[in-house]
């Protein structure tokens, strides 16, 4: 099965690093020094690591081939795509691969249906679930073990309880037991400080 771990951003530099936007919880594993990733478009791979290193909090990579900044900027964009056995589960059993999550139904311990997800993206303080709401717009949910209670995936949902304000602008049908309470701001208040670590 295929994955993609991550996404190529600019060029840093002069010597052909370029930033990876990491959509993997193993960048360690997926995105070493040798490994050999398939790419989108296809036709700009495969390409093999050549180093890796942090720098200001963010990951860059260098190819083998590439070796000037004309190089590293024709790779942007470029998505990263790791082989990936179906069966293989992350070490930690409270951690998932995104493939895992992708699609799962979101409901509230309540019982209230949020949306499906359809994006995870991994920030450098925290991962997101991208909900889709049954309207077709879009809430932001910080994975966190304060707001996703639990994943079940045999049942193939994610339980989770949100803050006031976080799923739902008009704070006052979010919950009943938060409706005297809710803030009055808009989608997302709260997120910060609700999110700390990730489980």
């Amino acid at each position: 099965m295929q994955l993609v771990v991550a996404r190529i951003g600019r060029a840093h530099g002069i010597k052909g690093e370029v930033t990876v936007e990491v959509r993997t919880d193993e960048p360690e594993l997926r995105l070493g020094p040798g490994a050999v990733l398939a790419t989108e478009p296809a036709a700009i791979g495969p390409l093999t690591i050549e180093t890796g290193r942090v720098h200001s909090g963010r990951l860059l990579l260098r190819f083998e081939g590439v070796r000037d900044r004309t190089g590293a900027e024709a790779l942007r964009n470029t998505l990263l795509i790791a082989e990936v056995d179906p069966e293989e589960l992350p070490e930690e059993e409270d951690e998932y691969y995104d493939h895992q999550l992708m699609d799962l139904d979101v409901v509230t311990k309540d019982g209230e249906e949020v949306g499906r997800i359809t994006e995870i993206s991994h920030l450098p303080s925290q991962d997101l679930f991208i909900v889709e709401r049954p309207d077709g717009s879009e809430v932001m949910i910080p994975f966190v073990e304060e707001i996703v209670v639990e994943i079940d995936l045999e049942e193939q949902k994610a339980v989770i309880d949100p803050p006031p304000g976080l799923i739902d602008d008009r704070a006052e049908i979010a919950s009943t037991r938060d409706a005297e309470a809710a803030p009055e701001n808009g989608p997302g208040s709260g997120n910060e400080s609700a999110a700390e670590d990730k489980a």
